[in-house]
């Protein structure tokens, strides 16, 4: 969408007025927001980066000064692949490489735990019509992971339990196997 003052550059700043039930919408570029006074000549555009960045320094906004220069150390991180600083990071939104993420990943949790509502592992839908077996064979590899644990921790009553459901979820799945074939 073009500029409706110059009809030049294209428009970056979209403007609603509604005033008495009646909606104007005003589409403009920067320059000429400015010049037409939808923004002030001081006041600089905030963009998609800014919110995106505010995001990845949202750890050292309450941070007291000893934690500030320990976080100021963490900041120094680099990427060992292609050289990236974490505080360059903060600043550009996005990762210089794939190993990045390996780099970084003591940063990353805070970040998609504050970004989607607490969670930090992605989940997925399970289809209705085949998702019984594929929701079965993950509660099965969650009971296994939770049966070592447990045996790990010498919590032998405990485990016992969690054993008897992975067995029961085996033959459920072992017998559900052979009725579709």
């Amino acid at each position: 969408m073009e500029c409706q003052e110059c009809k030049q550059n294209p428009a970056t700043l979209h403007f609603a007025k509604v005033i008495n039930g009646y909606k104007t919408e005003i589409h403009v570029c920067e320059q000429c927001a400015k010049e037409k006074g939808y923004v002030s000549q001081d006041e600089e555009a905030y963009s998609l980066h800014d919110l995106l960045s505010g995001l990845f320094n949202f750890d050292s906004v309450n941070l007291s000064p000893s934690q500030e220069n320990s976080s100021n150390q963490q900041t120094e991180e680099r990427c060992n692949k292609c050289g990236m600083t974490y505080k360059e990071f903060t600043k550009v939104g996005k990762f210089g490489c794939s190993s990045c993420y390996e780099a970084f990943s003591s940063h990353l949790n805070p970040i998609f735990r504050r970004v989607h509502s607490g969670n930090t592992a992605h989940s997925g839908k399970v289809p209705k019509r085949a998702g019984s077996d594929i929701y079965q064979r993950k509660q099965l590899k969650e009971l296994k992971l939770e049966l070592q644990q447990l045996i790990a921790e010498e919590e032998f009553e405990h485990a016992a339990k969690v054993r008897d459901q992975i067995k029961a979820l085996e033959q459920n799945l072992n017998h559900n196997g052979e009725g579709e074939k």
